[in-house]
């Protein structure tokens, strides 16, 4: 452990977060676009679907390569090279003009941004003290939902007046306005003496094989997957066209109700930060909060699928409602990282993040899939939503289970 001055630690927080809440910006800012985009490409809910997707494809296959640069080279020189390919994806969306065009360029902004979380988290495995991680982390999560806040009002603000085109044009040169505020900020990264970062990368696999046979890891992989990546595929895709096509919102209107959900996902995460080093120090462990707390995001999502368009204009809230509540289990992924030495930490954390846009690639197409496949046979666009979600609703319960049923070395559940 190189633990940094409070001083500089705040600095390194704070270009870390900048990043992040770009990073975040870039991931939500289509389901804002979504009808704009729907409209002038001619996208079926499929093609929407595997747009969102597609950002979070690249972002998830640079995941375990990502983990052995971080722990080999370090955060610094990890981020630069990557958000370069975050600038890139932003000019490529600003000039496309074919759904193939968007999609590449969402694949290239998803790749690019992909160090924005791991990067810092690996740095504060580092830099912090233990006791300030999971407040440094549940900040940074706080951070990113600014940055879904900005994808949303603000967004459909400004669409009239430059068009979406010109947004990312701004995007690609915030990114390099991050960029000179991290080369300025962060430290070097000293390896440690014998530790598997020092080793040749090919060398990684075996620390990669540590990682993915460990009964925690294994623990938490279905819930990552399927919960954690459902609740970014909700937050960023399906709650807009959820509100409009279900619920009879307008775009602004969804915007407006997408606004005060980041709202209140924002909040949460500030929560998370302030109370969890006091429940953790009164022994109430992350797996304990995550097992006590999780439920409650099943018995919401359940209602408001079975409550379909009677909801109206408090669909906004219900599903601002369920995001809060499955906030628990963003209490996981620093709780992994824990679980392994600092020198497997970031093979540790990308591993984890792996599985999280995995699942939510495949949640965002395989909504949209399921939906387009229930109208092909004559449902109604209200029904169809509803099966699809309820589809997804059941492969979370059912990762829940298997969390609940798969003991490890960590703290035991309620």
């Amino acid at each position: 452990m190189n633990l940094l001055p409070r001083r500089t630690a705040v600095l390194v927080f704070i270009a870390f977060a900048l990043a992040y809440f770009l990073s975040s910006l870039i991931r939500a800012i289509t389901a804002t676009l979504s009808p704009t985009l729907t409209q002038e490409f001619a996208l079926n809910a499929q093609d929407l679907g595997l747009l969102a997707g597609g950002y979070f494809l690249g972002f998830a296959i640079t995941q375990l390569p990502l983990g052995a640069w971080l722990d080999r080279y370090g955060p610094k020189k990890v981020i630069l090279n990557f958000l370069l390919v975050a600038v890139l994806g932003c000019v490529a969306f600003a000039m496309a003009d074919s759904f193939r065009g968007l999609l590449l360029a969402r694949f290239l902004s998803g790749v690019g941004v992909s160090a924005c979380l791991m990067a810092p988290l690996t740095g504060y495995r580092r830099w912090f003290a233990a006791s300030s991680q999971m407040r440094a982390n549940s900040w940074m999560l706080m951070t990113g939902s600014f940055g879904m806040v900005a994808a949303t009002l603000p967004v459909q603000w400004l669409m009239p007046l430059v068009g979406w085109r010109v947004l990312f044009w701004g995007l690609a040169a915030l990114v390099l306005l991050a960029m000179c505020l991290l080369a300025w900020q962060l430290p070097p990264w000293q390896k440690v003496a014998g530790a598997a970062d020092a080793e040749p990368l090919p060398a990684a696999k075996p620390s990669y094989d540590a990682v993915w046979r460990h009964p925690y890891f294994r623990r938490m992989a279905p819930m990552a997957f399927f919960v954690y990546g459902g609740l970014v595929a909700m937050q960023t895709l399906w709650v807009t066209p959820w509100m409009i096509r279900v619920a009879g919102f307008s775009p602004l209107q969804a915007a407006t109700g997408l606004f005060w959900i980041n709202i209140a996902m924002l909040g949460s995460f500030w929560a998370w930060g302030m109370i969890y080093p006091w429940l953790a120090g009164r022994g109430h462990t992350a797996d304990r909060l995550i097992s006590c707390g999780l439920p409650l995001s099943f018995v919401l999502l359940a209602l408001i699928i079975a409550a379909g368009s009677g909801l109206g204009v408090w669909a906004a809230l219900a599903w601002a409602l369920y995001c809060m509540s499955c906030t628990f289990i963003a209490l996981a992924q620093p709780a992994v990282a824990m679980a392994f030495p600092s020198n497997l930490a970031g093979r540790a954390l990308s591993s984890y993040n792996l599985l999280i846009f995995s699942g939510v690639f495949a949640v965002q197409w395989g909504i949209g899939l399921a939906i387009d496949g229930f109208l092909a046979l004559g449902w109604a666009e209200v029904f169809a939503f509803q099966m699809a979600m309820t589809i997804y609703l059941l492969c979370t319960v059912a990762a829940y289970a298997y969390f609940l049923t798969t003991k490890s070395h960590n703290q035991p559940t309620c």
